[in-house]
């Protein structure tokens, strides 16, 4: 049996208090959505009012995002929400693992780094597999991860080039049919790749690796046929594959390449009774040695919080109807 509660976090000094809280307390208002307690500030002290577990996840949120303080780390909204989800999962030890190091700085200096034991998975599987699956909800930094370890292997001279696909499901057999160049119709299917690009090198660089033959961004199609040797490969919305065309990108990878392929098998766009290629991948490569699987949920989410609810809103809505689906099938037999 749960019980209300009091306990009560005091600030070292003013400097901590203002990086803690952040403008009108937005960051203490994040740990109050995400952990369900009430945070009163009362001069240099936060009263934290609830549940006793959650009280207890609410303190120690609030004491390891000092420690980032006292390590001159600026804390945002996203380390906050990373914080609270880690307490929530049991997975709060590790949060301070997180901050280390970093995967590499974006255009303007900022360090990139995981921001949850979720994504710390995921890195560790693209270093240690040649082919690693992300599959997971959208907002769970899949992309975006991939793109920093694709530019950190290129800086670092352990791949010659950076090739990312997605199939342009929308546009079916009519690109041809689209007006402009290659370019200008399959643009608008990238465009969450070029921003991913654009926030971490600049779009001034994107564009010379670009025109170097460096960089590659281009529809899943332009893959077949060739082999690809000493490259950064990532295959983004790949539940939108079929069958043939996942088995036809992974027998693309070459020597010294690496390959992660991304994707959401609940927002599968396909034509009803195609089967997508990453769910049959799942389960065709559960076992093949240096394939690895990392799989994100809600809690993994790192924008704002609602984004979260409303994931695991959509989650729990289809799991209803494929009960209910399945009752009907049952009572027909």
């Amino acid at each position: 049996m749960t019980t209300q509660a009091e306990k009560i976090f005091t600030f070292q000094n003013m400097e901590q208090q203002t990086k803690l809280t952040g403008p009108k307390d937005q960051l203490l208002m994040l740990i109050e959505e995400g952990l369900s307690v009430k945070l009163h500030v009362r001069g240099s002290q936060v009263t934290i009012n609830g549940e006793d577990e959650a009280l207890s996840k609410a303190y120690q949120v609030l004491d390891v995002l000092s420690q980032l303080v006292k390590k001159q780390i600026t804390v945002g909204p996203a380390d906050v929400v990373s914080a609270t989800t880690m307490a929530q999962k049991g997975t709060l030890q590790y949060f301070l693992d997180l901050y280390q190091g970093s995967i590499i700085k974006d255009k303007k200096g900022r360090s990139i780094r995981v921001k949850n034991y979720g994504q710390r998975q995921y890195v560790s599987a693209i270093n240690h597999n040649d082919l690693t699956f992300g599959i997971g909800a959208a907002g769970t930094g899949k992309t975006f991860l991939a793109a920093a370890m694709a530019v950190d292997a290129l800086k670092k001279g352990e791949v010659e080039r950076i090739i990312i696909a997605r199939p342009a499901v929308e546009a079916g057999e009519s690109l041809g049919f689209l007006p402009g160049d290659l370019k200008e119709k399959v643009d608008p299917y990238m465009r969450p790749i070029y921003d991913a690009m654009n926030t971490l090198i600049g779009a001034d660089h994107v564009e010379r690796l670009i025109d170097r033959g460096v960089l590659e961004i281009a529809p899943l199609a332009y893959m077949r046929g060739r082999t690809l040797d000493d490259a950064f490969i990532i295959v983004d919305e790949a539940q939108n594959t079929t069958n043939a065309q996942m088995k036809m990108v992974l027998t693309r990878l070459g020597f010294q390449s690496k390959m992660v392929v991304n994707g959401d098998p609940s927002q599968i766009d396909l034509p009803k009774g195609v089967r997508s290629g990453l769910i049959a991948a799942q389960k065709i490569l559960k076992d093949v040695n240096r394939v690895g699987f990392v799989r994100f949920d809600s809690a993994d989410v790192v924008r704002h919080p609602v984004v979260g609810q409303i994931v695991t809103a959509y989650e729990e809505a289809d799991q209803k109807l494929a009960e209910l689906k399945q009752a009907r099938e049952e009572g027909r037999a």
